[in-house]
């Protein structure tokens, strides 16, 4: 048993993650800037910090024999452009050049797999595919983790760290207490999503990317990634099947995709005028019009990763909002 650090350890991903590792016996601590009644729980040792502070990572990475590095945010807003890229590959070289210091040689990174496993057709992709740079050019986040990517297998060769990079699709499952990957779920519930897109979309449980990040640190091969998802819907088939276990109705009306991006612009303008958050955005709309769609045959094979039924997914999903958020029953 080994002791592990987890940076980002109070989110979505991240609170999941520890179970997973405290329930096989390794000794955990979490950096992050708040603490979590969930971790608390797990027995999770806490070290209040930011990836960005290497004194605040010398705190966290004293004693430590891996690092699974989670740390990031999630925004659709072109003005988190800035943020995002500080925070993924500022934070990123600064984790590595403490880890090398203090002797640490292993890390696993929670990226996405909207790194490589986007396309404007209905193609499945996997791990050969390229980075898709021109496709999430707009789109901060995506980009974001792109550079943070290359800079973590590039700096790992140059600081004799092992990098192992796990890319799952859409979180979805119960526990995202900020509702960083399950808020257009919430939307749904809310019948805010009024038209279906073009697109296709591809989702994994939380908890079952929890088991194959685990699994990343003894069986994942460094320099390579692991996309994690599960079934490839079309996002007409999404909307039906989660209308179909909320019992709401899914939106209907079908416009061209022109339309679709023109009216959520004028949208999210008129909000944003008024100072509130617009229903859609324009960044969502054009995404959504995209194939996320991908083969995780890989991880399957070398992570054991094993996707539960979409249906008890989008089950638990549902019933989480509706415990936790302002949505009709």
């Amino acid at each position: 048993m080994a002791n592990l650090l987890v940076t980002g350890a109070t989110g979505f991903l991240g609170e999941h993650l520890c179970r997973v590792l405290v329930e096989q016996g390794h000794t955990v601590r979490g950096l992050a800037r708040s603490r979590s009644g969930v971790l608390a729980d797990l027995g999770v040792e806490h070290i209040r910090g930011d990836v960005l502070s290497g004194e605040d990572l010398d705190r966290a990475l004293q004693g430590v024999h891996a690092v699974f590095h989670l740390a990031g945010a999630v925004s659709r807003d072109p003005d988190d452009a800035q943020r995002m890229m500080r925070l993924h590959v500022d934070g990123t070289r600064t984790l590595m050049e403490r880890m090398h210091a203090h002797g640490i040689t292993r890390m696993v990174l929670a990226s996405t797999s909207g790194t490589i496993g986007v396309s404007k057709d209905e193609e499945i992709l996997d791990e050969s595919a390229p980075y898709a740079e021109e496709i999430v050019a707009g789109w901060p986040y995506y980009a974001s983790k792109i550079y943070q990517e290359r800079l973590a297998f590039e700096y790992g060769q140059k600081l004799g760290i092992e990098v192992v990079a796990v890319n799952p699709s859409l979180l979805l499952g119960p526990g995202d207490r900020r509702l960083s990957s399950t808020g257009d779920v919430r939307k749904f519930l809310k019948k805010q999503i009024p038209t279906v897109p073009d697109g296709g979309i591809n989702f994994v449980d939380a908890r079952d990317a929890a088991l194959a990040t685990a699994a990343a640190l003894e069986h994942g091969r460094a320099g390579q990634r692991y996309l994690l998802g599960g079934p490839n819907w079309t996002m007409k088939e999404f909307f039906a099947r989660l209308g179909r276990v909320a019992n709401v109705s899914p939106p209907r009306l079908k416009l061209p995709a022109k339309w679709n991006k023109w009216g959520a612009a004028l949208i999210e303008e008129v909000y944003r005028h008024r100072g509130k958050e617009p229903p859609v955005d324009k960044i969502s709309v054009e995404m959504a019009e995209h194939y996320w769609w991908i083969d995780s045959k890989k991880a399957e094979t070398e992570l054991g990763f094993v996707a539960r039924d979409p249906q008890l997914t989008l089950v638990d999903t549902v019933a989480y909002l509706r415990r936790g958020v302002d949505v009709d029953p």
